[in-house]
Formats: structure tokens, C-alpha cells, sequence
């Protein structure tokens, strides 16, 4: 005993036993690297913390990292690899929803546990996944709201990757806009593939719409590095965040210093955390975090503010159930509340889902944002209140077992995902 104390007092682990294995699946190549890089590496430093305190349950934590390259199939064989090759008890990874729906056959069939860490478009509860990213109604909704609201927006271009997350994410707030007469006349919607650089077209599309003088705005869920060309093109076409205000949900710290940002001050992002939250806790985060990776200049971002709460949810859960077996920690971790970064906490809920606060950042010539709006922290609805057929829809996986529960039949439409 006397050892043991001594080794933890020196920094060293003082656990014993085989280590508790998670996986931890993020894009380490290809066009989705430049915001999953940082991922993997923030659950590295929360795995080199917990090490740091003892362990879980007495044993170290290993990490075991895959790259499953930003190809969508190619993750649900990286996740079964980790599951039935690695035998990881937790698998912390995914961002693009396109990326998540491979995964979810892999982990429900194998009843694995996904920490799904990235804002999305709802319209999905599963038993085998926590979602600490944010719902549409904790990130979309509101950032719409505060556009026509406080910048006088009448028409609207939503702009978006061609995959699931832009598309169902697009489809609700086309509904949510027309239903509360918030767009004046026909919304202007655009897809584009993975990568996408030429912009031009799309500028001057966007740009065309104000023609009559009414007010425009963007709502872009681009994701990846398209970003980089798309705010290039809006500098070249001489656009300002005064002309035509953009609003990003998939655009954080991480993509932006990648960019000349003297041209998007102005600009805006709907997050529920930025690195520049003034709280004493993410302070400390960021302190943490140019620790372990030895760089200043590493910027902080809301996905890895939302892997961090997963992952002490994950923690709390296992210490709560003293196993790290799947059913008893999914058990466990309803209810479970861990703090967040900016000066709350975050409670998991019947329904998979998050208590997060909704934030709306501007960006500044430092690529850093001004918060201008910060709400109290909003439960997260995992089937929106703006669709009909969603409506209705509700997930309590304690009470019900069940993560699509029609209230109308008071019964379960079914228990496995929509892939």
C-alpha cells in the first residue's frame, strides 16, 4: 500500500489489472482531418488525466486510436475492428452524421457504446449511443432565431455539405422558418460534395437574392475544409458580415486558424461553448490543454469541450455502475451531471441527449469569437417539435426502453435506429 501511494504521490500509475481499453475513432486523414485531428487528441489528454488520479476502478485507461480516413464505410470497420479486435469498452469518435449512421448497425448489433461529440441534426436516439454534442433546438433553432431577431434577416440561404446532417438539418429549419413567417418569400437552399473549392456561383447566387433590398443572411452547415474556399470566395465577391451575415454550425476556433480571417469579422457561429468563455473552469481546460500538447497557439472548440463531458460522463457512470460493462454504465449514466466549461453543468438524459447552454459567437480578427448571446442551458430534443412526423416522437431509454415512443399510441415504434 505504502508503494502504491508513494508511485501515485510521484505522478506514476498505481493501478493494477489489465487496462480498461476505449476506442477512439476520428479522421486522422482525408478531408474531415482538420477538425477530427483535435478530437483524438483531446481524449488522449482526458485519458492522461484520469491516469494521472488513479485510473477507473483501480486499472489504467489505454487508449487505443484508429483512422478511419474521413471514408464513411470505412468507420464502421474500424468501430467493429475496435469492438471485437481491440475489445474497447467505450468508443469515443465520429463527426459528419454520415459517418454515425455507418457506425450505428456496427455498435447495436455488438451493443458497443459510442460518445458521439459533434452537433447534429437530431431525428436519432439510440440505446448505444450518448449524443454531447448539440441537437438542432440547442444550436439551429436558436441561431435562427437570433439572426431575424436581432440582425433583421427576411431571406434566408442555407448552405450545406451534401450529406444527412445539412439535409435533415435544412428540412426542419425550411419548416420552422415558414411556419413562424420568418423568411420573406421562397428560401434559397445548396448542396455541395465533401471538399467543394469552387464558390463563385454560390456567392453570387447568395448575393443576388438581395436584390430587392431585403435583408439576407447564411446558415452554413458546410463542414471540412469546403470552408476554406467558401469564405475565401465571400472576401473576393467583396461580402461583409454587414452585407450578408453568415451563421456556421460546423465552423469553430479549430477551422479558423486555418484562415485569413480579416475579411469574416463580423461573421457569426452558433456553438454552446467558445474558447473564449470566461469562467475559471475553461481557464483551466486551456491550460490543460497547451500543457499536453506543448503549443499556445492550440486553440480550444466546442467538440472538445463536448468529448471532454462524454468522457468524465463515461467516468462517473463506471465508478457509479463499478463495471465497465455496457448495460450496467448506460444504467448509470442517466442522470449523471458533470461541469461544463462555461460555468454550468451538463446533466444526461432518458433520451440520450444533453442540458447544454446555446451560445452565438462573432468572429474577431484573432479568429476568436465575441459571445454576444448566451442562453441558460436547454434540454436536448432528440425528435423536433417542428416536424409532424417527429412531433410526436419521444426517447426514454430507462422508462421506456424505447428511442422512438409515439405519445399519441403510447407505444414503441421501434427500438433500432433509422440508418
Amino acid at each position: 500500500m505504502l508503494s502504491s501511494a508513494i508511485a501515485l504521490a510521484n505522478g506514476a500509475w498505481a493501478q493494477e489489472g489489465e487496462p480498461i481499453k476505449i476506442g477512439v475513432l476520428h479522421s486522422l486523414s482525408g478531408t474531415m482531418a482538420i477538425s477530427e485531428t483535435t478530437l483524438k487528441d483531446t481524449v488522449l489528454m482526458m485519458v492522461e488525466q484520469q491516469n494521472a488520479k488513479g485510473g477507473l476502478l483501480g486499472r489504467p485507461i489505454e487508449a487505443v486510436v484508429v483512422d478511419p480516413a474521413s471514408d464513411w464505410p470505412l468507420f464502421a470497420e474500424k468501430a467493429r475492428e475496435l469492438l471485437t479486435v481491440s475489445d474497447v469498452d467505450a468508443i469515443f469518435g465520429c463527426w459528419t452524421s454520415v459517418s454515425r449512421k455507418s457506425v450505428l448497425p456496427v455498435i447495436e448489433e455488438l451493443n458497443g457504446l459510442l460518445f458521439y461529440p459533434v452537433q447534429y441534426e437530431g431525428e436519432e436516439s439510440s440505446k448505444n449511443v450518448i449524443y454531447t454534442g448539440a441537437a438542432p433546438n440547442q444550436q439551429a433553432i436558436p441561431a435562427v432565431d437570433y439572426m431575424a431577431q436581432e440582425l433583421g434577416v427576411e431571406k434566408w440561404a442555407l448552405l450545406g455539405t451534401d450529406y444527412v446532417y445539412p439535409r435533415t438539418t435544412n428540412n426542419i429549419l425550411e419548416r420552422y422558418l415558414t411556419d413562424n413567417e420568418l423568411a420573406d418569400g421562397k428560401i434559397f437552399v445548396n448542396y455541395t460534395p465533401f471538399g467543394h473549392s469552387d464558390w463563385s456561383k454560390v456567392v453570387s447566387d447568395v448575393v443576388a437574392l438581395g436584390a430587392d433590398g431585403k435583408k439576407v443572411g447564411v446558415v452554413s452547415t458546410i463542414n471540412g475544409d469546403a470552408n476554406v474556399g467558401f469564405y475565401k470566395e465571400l472576401a473576393a465577391a467583396g461580402v461583409s458580415a454587414d452585407d450578408i451575415p453568415v451563421m456556421a454550425f460546423s465552423v469553430g476556433e479549430e477551422e479558423l486558424s486555418g484562415l485569413d480571417t480579416a475579411n469574416l469579422v463580423g461573421h457569426m457561429a452558433a456553438w454552446n461553448y467558445f474558447e473564449t468563455a470566461d469562467t475559471p473552469e475553461n481557464a483551466a481546460f486551456i491550460e490543460e490543454w497547451h500543457k499536453f500538447t506543448g503549443d499556445d497557439s492550440r486553440v480550444t472548440n466546442d467538440p472538445m469541450e463536448a468529448t471532454m463531458i462524454g468522457f468524465n460522463a463515461w467516468v462517473a457512470a463506471v465508478e457509479k455502475a463499478g463495471t465497465t460493462d455496457v448495460d450496467p454504465v448506460l444504467d448509470a449514466i442517466v442522470g449523471v451531471e458533470v461541469p461544463n466549461l462555461t460555468g454550468g453543468t451538463a446533466t444526461v438524459l432518458p433520451n440520450h441527449h444533453l442540458t447544454k447552454p446555446v451560445l452565438i459567437g462573432e468572429i474577431r480578427e484573432d479568429g476568436q469569437f465575441d459571445i454576444v448571446s448566451q442562453t441558460d442551458p436547454v434540454p436536448g430534443d432528440a425528435w423536433t417539435d417542428f416536424l409532424p412526423e417527429s412531433a410526436v416522437l419521444d426517447a426514454d431509454w430507462p422508462g421506456k426502453s424505447c428511442g422512438m415512443w409515439n405519445t399519441e399510441s403510447n407505444s414503441c415504434v421501434q427500438v433500432q435506429s433509422n440508418y
